[in-house]
């Protein structure tokens, strides 16, 4: 982490990623660009549908590759780059047989490190495999929910999951919320940690930055008007005054309510509810 001398208050606490110590380019492969139009929580009418979203800086898209059916082809890492739409870095790798991909880049691997995705893989950081071939205790990522469906759990920066037992077709999956599931065993993992686990500790320092994330100001609940908000209204400061905490639109949410669908179609695959609240903390 790169830390800052307190020139200003806003720069007293900031911290920000040393990039120059883990990029390798400062440019994307253009073939492998495109430019996009960021929707900032607008639908297509333009109507806000996700407040707090809007403006930032202008981007340039990523094509990543979450589908990784280059099978049996060895592959090298070319240069390790950042991505400003997500947490992880990428890694821009060149399979043997020429074609150039963006991967997410694992926690270990290194410019010139080499991975490969096939059956028989050894068990070494950013190769993939099925689930079943994968023993148990070991730190996934990139994880399918279904075979061939591309990866989907475990894509952010510092995050894996863990595999946890092997059970009639089915391999059971500690999740990053804690949650524990099902996952058909013909899937497909990577073997490793997302890279960048220095994100969480970044402080943001100013509301500018936050600006330039595309993250608009939030307005705390109690400082609202009753029509705004259930905890809005009162003289002074006041607590929240109801048993349990809602959203703005009375919804019951935080504090280890539930507040998952009952009947989501999901459900059958869940094998422990994630763990929420202060009891979750010593249990990372």
């Amino acid at each position: 982490m790169k830390s800052y001398k307190p020139t200003s208050k806003s720069r007293r606490h900031m911290t920000t990623i040393s990039y120059g110590d883990i990029l390798t380019a400062s440019e994307p492969h253009k073939s492998l660009t495109s430019g996009f139009k960021r929707h900032v929580g607008r639908n297509n009418r333009g109507r806000m549908t996700t407040r707090h979203k809007g403006g930032g800086h202008k981007r340039l898209f990523r094509e990543i590759d979450f589908t990784l059916e280059k099978r049996d082809i060895p592959a090298v890492v070319e240069t390790i780059e950042y991505d400003p739409n997500r947490t992880a870095f990428i890694a821009l790798v060149c399979y043997k047989d020429g074609e150039r991909r963006y991967v997410i880049l694992p926690k270990s691997l290194k410019v010139g490190d080499s991975f490969i995705i096939s059956e028989n893989a050894p068990l070494t950081p950013g190769n993939r495999l099925p689930l079943r071939k994968i023993p148990i205790n070991t730190f996934v990522y990139n994880v399918e929910l279904k075979t061939f469906g591309g990866a989907k759990i475990g894509r952010s920066a510092g995050n894996y999951a863990e595999v946890i037992a092997q059970d009639a077709g089915y391999t059971h999956i500690k999740m990053p919320s804690t949650e524990v599931r099902k996952i058909l065993d013909t899937a497909w993992a990577s073997i490793g940690e997302v890279s960048n686990d220095e994100n969480r500790l970044v402080n943001i320092g100013k509301a500018g930055r936050s600006r330039w994330l595309g993250i608009r100001p939030t307005v705390r609940a109690s400082a609202q008007n009753p029509v705004d908000h259930p905890y809005g209204g009162g003289e002074g400061k006041q607590g929240r005054g109801l048993r349990f905490a809602k959203t703005r639109w009375g919804k019951h949410v935080g504090k280890g309510q539930k507040s998952r669908t009952p009947k989501k179609y999901s459900n059958v695959f869940i094998v422990s509810r994630r763990r929420v609240g202060k009891s979750r903390k010593g249990n990372q």
